[in-house]
């Protein structure tokens, strides 16, 4: 039976949806292996300080290091590997590279946290792995891992990694070690870009005859949210995420070394399928001879998702439901907070739900075998997200702040000492303020950050107030040499906001943050703080991201919220006194959009053409979204054979001029 579908193609757009959307404009890290030694690297890095030792040395004792269970699970099954696994874009730009970390091997060195080096180990083996009979996986040649399991008639897709260049490259590397089968079908787990961006690679150019014979399966709200999550905040999440990542980093004892869930994001052409079956709720389905049976999971680590399991198989695969990492329920490059009750029920249910597996498999990381051990994997990750909510409502409830929480939180023995439940991605100290601001909001009920002042107007009063530039520089130097890195670059920080050109101070704060990054057991939280030190030494980006690169997400966006979008770009004390009705005519789509720009608000509707409206717009969709993100301009508007304006062309275009371009590449650590 043929089933209609759509397409997406995009090129060089970082993944929109996990907020993984980085500009591709900066310069490839270099893959060093920095030496620990007394001197500064070339990107100016600087050696672990005494106190970085000491703090990381006792990690050592606190951790059963001498626990090698993940590492003989992480090889388990192994098939093959490509060696020299790079993967390069039609224009020989790299999107991945795993000889990148070949770096990462033997002790930790003493500028990472030796547990976040452990991660680090197991996420650098990779190849084709055996997880069961007629169940595979790739791990390692993206972010996420890509599962194969054998149907009938070929291959079933379980998530689709990142790109279509390390999707085609993982699945001609499968066909290559366990023969050659076609695609019966593709399951989409949930509705982060890792888990979908790569489809198109499977495919190659699908046309209607190749896609009527593959089944595509999704959870519902798959599309809406695989589509339109971070249109509105995208621009300031993209560059938030270039310090989540680790973007501009060397690859090195001193940069980047993980993301945690894996090595890093990958970067290239990715696009979407839209599904042929939409799961609704907990059921069982055939798919090509094999059974399935699903539960969703959505508002848990994805706002649409599903796990699976293979009862035949005695398997059961998590998806991101659970992770061999404390996940997270805020995301430092910003986004909703996640329901940390919630997440925890739907891993109660996937305890049942599993019906006993014998092995377990995810979306990253490696598989578990035995009922025992995924039972107790799957408690404490479950317990790991309830505790965190539980013992964050309880202060809250006494009175205390966010940031007082956060200090106060602790895991107890029984889920710190497993590694699974160690704060790689997320942490426990920014999940409980994340609780915090699920049920009280931002405001900590203490007046003075009511309405505080912005750091650039205060920072000036606190340096005079403490003696100036000097005195504070002392104050400084001082605690840095007491390893009390925090509150060196706490003080630093103000003194940096009140004069960006001091060299010393933004010197001695960037030296504060390599020592914080050194120190980080979670991967974000130490490429937030190095990518800091980074920006102190060398600035900031000069491109951010190229808005026409989200054109094709943009096309497949709900017009509404499309719309909405524009509505937050008006450049609001530009608008003042400002009265607009225009329609918006889309001639592809046969709808027409009313939009009224009043008291500086600009509200849409769909309904029938406004006769009394200043002008109308009668154009293609793909024409209007160019216009908007600036692929096209005004002159095209007005000489493009593709439209047709009725009314005042020069009222659409002063309408036009009251949007905001964000270019977001806005400073972070400086004003």
């Amino acid at each position: 039976m043929y089933h209609s579908y759509r397409l997406v193609r995009v090129r060089h757009l970082f993944p929109i949806v996990m907020g993984l959307l980085l500009t591709a404009c900066q310069p490839e890290p270099t893959n060093i292996a920095i030496e620990d030694s007394t001197l500064a690297d070339a990107d100016g890095f600087t050696p672990a300080t005494a106190y970085t030792k000491s703090a990381n040395a006792a990690l050592l004792a606190e951790l059963p290091f001498d626990n090698k269970q993940d590492f003989a699970d992480a090889s388990r099954g192994f098939i093959a590997k490509l060696p020299a696994l790079r993967v390069e874009g039609g224009e020989g730009d790299t999107i991945w590279d795993m000889p990148g970390y070949d770096f990462i091997d033997g002790e930790a060195p003493v500028s990472v946290n030796p547990s976040l080096w452990r991660q680090a180990s197991l996420n650098n083996i990779h190849g084709l792995f055996e997880v069961t009979k007629g169940v595979y996986q790739i791990r390692g040649f993206d972010l996420a891992n890509m599962t194969i399991i054998e149907g009938k008639t070929g291959w079933i897709v379980v998530d689709p990694l990142t790109t279509a260049e390390t999707a085609s490259v993982a699945l001609e590397f499968v066909n290559k070690q366990l023969g050659n089968r076609p695609i019966s079908a593709i399951l989409f787990t949930h509705s982060h870009m890792d888990h979908f961006g790569g489809a198109l690679g499977l495919l190659g150019e699908p046309d209607k005859a190749e896609l009527s014979n593959i089944d595509i399966l999704a959870p519902a709200g798959f599309m809406h949210e695989a589509t339109s999550e971070n249109v509105m905040a995208g621009t300031a999440m993209s560059r938030r995420a270039m310090y989540m990542y680790g973007k501009r980093l060397p690859r090195s004892a001193r940069g980047h070394i993980d993301s945690g869930l894996g090595k890093s994001p990958a970067f290239g052409t990715f696009g979407i399928l839209a599904p042929t079956i939409t799961i609704e709720k907990d059921e069982s389905r055939v798919i090509d001879g094999v059974n399935f049976e699903f539960q969703i999971v959505s508002g848990s680590e994805a706002p649409a998702e599903f796990t699976f399991s293979l009862p035949e198989l005695n398997a059961y695969c998590g998806a991101e439901l659970v992770s061999k990492t404390m996940h997270n329920l805020y995301t430092l490059r910003g986004a909703k907070v996640r329901d940390a009750l919630q997440w925890s029920r739907s891993i109660d249910e996937a305890l049942t739900n599993q019906g006993g597996a014998e092995v377990y498999f995810g979306s990253h990381h490696w598989p578990i075998w035995g009922q025992e051990a995924i039972a107790d994997f799957l408690e404490k990750q479950r317990d790991t997200y309830k505790y965190i909510h539980d013992q964050s409502v309880r202060m809250l409830n006494g009175g205390l702040t966010p940031n007082e929480i956060a200090e106060q939180i602790r895991m107890p023995p029984s889920l710190s000492t497993t590694f699974a439940s160690r704060g790689y991605y997320g942490s426990a100290r920014h999940n409980a303020k994340a609780v915090y601001q699920a049920y009280l909001g931002w405001y900590d009920a203490n007046p003075v950050n009511l309405n505080p002042l912005p750091d650039e107007q205060s920072s000036g009063k606190y340096i005079e107030l403490m003696g100036g530039s000097d005195a504070v520089l002392k104050h400084a130097n001082a605690a840095f040499d007491k390893g009390e890195y925090r509150w060196t670059a706490e003080l630093l920080n103000k003194l940096v906001f009140a004069d960006s050109t001091n060299t010393q101070a933004k010197e001695l704060l960037a030296k504060s943050y390599d020592q914080l990054g050194y120190q980080s057991e979670s991967a974000p939280w130490r490429d937030v703080y190095l990518s800091a030190a980074y920006e102190l030494r060398h600035g900031s980006p000069d491109k951010g991201i190229d808005l026409a690169s989200m054109k094709q997400i943009l096309l497949r966006s709900p017009v509404e919220n499309f719309l909405q979008s524009m509505a937050s770009r008006v450049i609001g004390p530009e608008a003042f006194g400002e009265r607009f009705t225009l329609n918006i005519n889309f001639t592809d789509l046969g709808d027409n959009y009313v939009l009224q720009l009043k008291n500086s608000v600009l509200h849409h509707k769909k309904s029938p053409k406004d006769l009394s409206a200043d002008a109308t717009l009668n154009i293609s969709h793909e024409l209007f979204v160019e216009l908007i993100i600036g692929s096209a301009g005004v002159s095209d508007l007005l000489f493009s054979d593709e439209l047709n304006i009725e009314g005042s062309k020069v009222d659409l275009v002063s309408f036009l001029t009251l949007l905001d371009k964000p270019k977001g590449v806005f400073n972070i650590v400086t004003p």
